[in-house]
């Protein structure tokens, strides 16, 4: 067996017999009570839009909890999802949110309680209650996109008749720090306010690194009767950070030596952004089995980031060049779900029925980079000596080289029927309607152009269930997306006549509960992907790759074992190549960041009422950077501890620490010399107090 091999089982093993958690007893509560059933596991996600139970679901589906969330110690969305089996972080060109699911990149499959989320930025979790990752083609509940999968966030909300209050703050061994404060508060006996805010200041191990973030999200229920609440939800994101591309790579691998050298400027690289989000829902329960939600939600983003990043690099030297852009994106969702639990005969119906519809302006202008070089001249890219800290020319962005317009437009209706046939057999079946219609213009050309997609997405999927506790299923789902991308800019004269990217996910699964606290889940899928493109190696613009495919197996367990052990394990077997040969990439090669193995174990265990201990360890097999195949991104293991200590019923302690045996890895890539660096071993300390 190979020694890597032994490792990770190795590993593996100590993870699972080490863990750990906050302690609770009658006496000593600490803030949040764990070691109770479904700490680490819940039984519905809200992202399935009706209440059915994951175990009769037919697919994929892993949720984080809140407890998860804390036990970790993570504050953004791309490090809570790093021990989740099957999702690969991208480098997000070091201003956004980027991810892989089930071999398919994707900047915009993000959603906020089931609404679309698809702005480009970093996002928070100080008013998150859980995220729900549904993978798989997942068009019939989301509509375009989601080809391998979709991230649904739940946000906290105020809650009748409880008053509660916490705050916390942290600070780590780079020098970051910290602090959120959470407070509900009713407002009489149909009436409540909640406030979850945050500011962050943000440093690491980059030679130029810092910035920070305020958030504030309040949010007001009203629930006049039992049948019906009101939700009122506002919040204001504003960020502001060094953008960080990384290092280059030299000899098909990432350069080492570099790890904490800095390929950029410290003036000219910085992103910023601003997002204000308003949504108003209603849920009413008609009674005789008929359920309603309704939402309606406005959604302001401005975003700017400008860079300067490594384009090569040889022992000596490295190049560099640049770019800025400027996105100002305003839009419109409404949607509307009618859900049905009822009989016709024999049969027991959940019959979803929906409608969306949405309109989004997006104003994009973006500006190339420039040199002086020696003789005084401004040129695109530079070539600079190699060194720690890089001697770097006079600076900045001109001309504008792309300005556009855009408008969508979409309007979708769905209908969904989960279908039990007696104790032991259930039927889903689904389809979807997406009008979808984007007018652009190119500021720079003149060049202003329509395109109308109206698309039918079926799902399908039987479940068989042996007994109450344990299903089998087997599913089909298909989806698309327009080939203006997945951030709608701009048409131009080959992307407006070209259909529409396809997806077509087959999946057949088991999952057991194992206990009524631990679930244990398992499945393997093919998924198919049409008329695609890609990332190009060199420049980092999308490009057509033709077809391709992904194939994968996993399986997961998460919950409490026993009393005093809550856990989260993860194993991802995957492979994916592009099947048809394009300009861009021959057949057969590998799909890009697309680890072969990737394993991840997160436990905690309650060694006495008031002292926990954690343990996770993330491994990934090594991958290709881009569809090039030509740098390969080393594999790693990283291993993390935490230490978590009840002071008092109001107070508590809590130590992480990250990459505990300090390993180097490369966790994420955009281009071939754009390679994010992982972080040295570091150390946060935590202090929660219960209000």
């Amino acid at each position: 067996m190979p020694s890597s091999v032994i490792r990770l089982a190795m590993l593996a093993t100590a993870s699972l017999l080490a863990s750990p958690a906050w302690a609770a007893d009658e006496e000593t509560a600490p803030i949040v009570v764990t070691g109770a059933s479904g700490d680490y596991r819940v039984d519905v996600a809200s992202g399935t839009k009706t209440p059915t139970p994951l175990l009769d679901q037919p697919q994929s589906v892993t949720v984080l909890t809140r407890q998860q969330i804390d036990d970790r110690g993570v504050r953004s969305l791309g490090d809570a999802l790093r021990y989740v089996p099957g999702v690969v972080l991208g480098q997000g060109e070091g201003h956004r949110d980027q991810v892989i699911l089930r071999g398919q990149s994707t900047t915009a499959d993000f959603f906020i309680d089931g609404l679309r989320d698809d702005a480009q930025y970093y996002r928070p979790l100080y008013n998150i209650e859980r995220i729900e990752v549904l993978k798989g083609a997942n068009a019939l509940l989301f509509g375009r996109g989601g080809g391998g999968g979709v991230i649904n966030r739940v946000s906290r909300t105020a809650q009748i008749g409880v008053t509660s209050g916490s705050l916390d703050g942290s600070v780590d061994s780079f020098g970051a720090w910290a602090t959120t404060a959470d407070l509900n508060l009713p407002l009489g006996q149909t009436l409540a306010a909640r406030i979850d805010a945050t500011y962050e200041s943000f440093d690491n191990h980059r030679d130029v690194f810092g910035g920070r973030f305020f958030g504030v999200a309040p949010t007001l229920t009203w629930q006049p009767d039992t049948a019906t609440k009101v939700t009122l939800a506002y919040n204001h994101d504003d960020d502001d950070r060094v953008t960080d591309r990384g290092v280059p790579s030299l000899g098909g691998v990432p350069i080492t030596g570099y790890r904490d050298t800095f390929f950029g400027s410290d003036a000219l690289n910085r992103s910023t952004v601003a997002a204000d989000v308003a949504r108003a829902r209603i849920d009413h329960d008609f009674g005789n089995g008929f359920t309603a939600n309704a939402t309606v939600e406005y959604n302001r983003n401005v975003a700017y980031y400008g860079n300067l990043l490594p384009a090569a690099a040889t022992a000596t030297t490295v190049d560099l060049t640049g770019y800025s852009s400027l996105t100002r994106r305003e839009s419109w969702i409404g949607q509307a779900n009618l859900v049905w639990q009822g009989t016709t005969g024999p049969l027991r119906h959940t019959v979803l029925a929906g409608v969306e519809a949405s309109s989004q302006d997006t104003d994009a202008v973006r500006s190339e980079a420039f040199f002086v070089n020696a003789a005084g001249k401004h040129v695109a890219r530079i070539t600079v000596p190699l060194a720690q800290r890089l001697a770097l020319p006079v600076a900045g962005f001109d001309p504008v080289s792309r300005s556009s317009l855009s408008n969508v437009r979409t309007v979708s209706g769905y209908l969904q029927d989960q279908l039990e046939l007696g104790e032991h057999v259930q039927l889903i079946a689904g389809l979807r309607y997406d009008d979808f219609r984007i007018d652009s213009t190119n500021r720079i050309n003149a060049f202003a152009a329509t395109r109308g997609d109206r698309k039918w997405s079926p799902r399908l999927g039987v479940v068989l269930k042996p007994q109450a506790n344990m299903s089998l299923y087997a599913s089909y789902a298909k989806s698309f997306l327009p080939q203006s991308g997945d951030q709608f800019t701009v048409l131009d004269a080959s992307t407006a006549t070209l259909a529409p990217e396809s997806f077509r996910n087959l999946e057949v699964g088991a999952k057991w509960d194992v206990t009524p606290g631990l679930s244990f889940t398992t499945a393997l899928y093919q998924l198919d992907r049409d008329n695609s493109r890609s990332t190009d190696p060199v420049t980092g613009n999308v490009v057509l790759t033709g077809r391709s495919r992904t194939k994968g197996f996993e399986v997961a367990l998460a919950g409490q074992v026993t009393a005093h052990w809550q856990t989260s394990v993860g194993y991802t077997l995957q492979d994916g190549k592009i099947l048809s040969t394009t300009t861009a990439a021959p057949a057969g090669r590998h799909i890009d960041k697309l680890p072969r193995h990737q394993f991840s174990a997160w436990n905690r265990y309650d060694v006495t009422p008031k002292l926990g201990l954690g343990l996770g360890v993330t491994h990934q097999s090594s991958s290709f950077a881009t569809i090039s195949n030509a740098v390969r991104l080393p594999a790693f293991t990283r291993v993390d501890a935490a230490v978590y200590y009840t002071v008092s019923p109001r107070i508590a302690l809590q130590v992480n620490v990250e990459n505990l045996f300090d390993t180097t890895y490369f966790p994420a890539a955009h281009t071939d010399n754009n390679i994010a660096t992982g972080a040295p071993i570091n150390a946060r300390v935590s202090l929660k107090v219960k209000l």
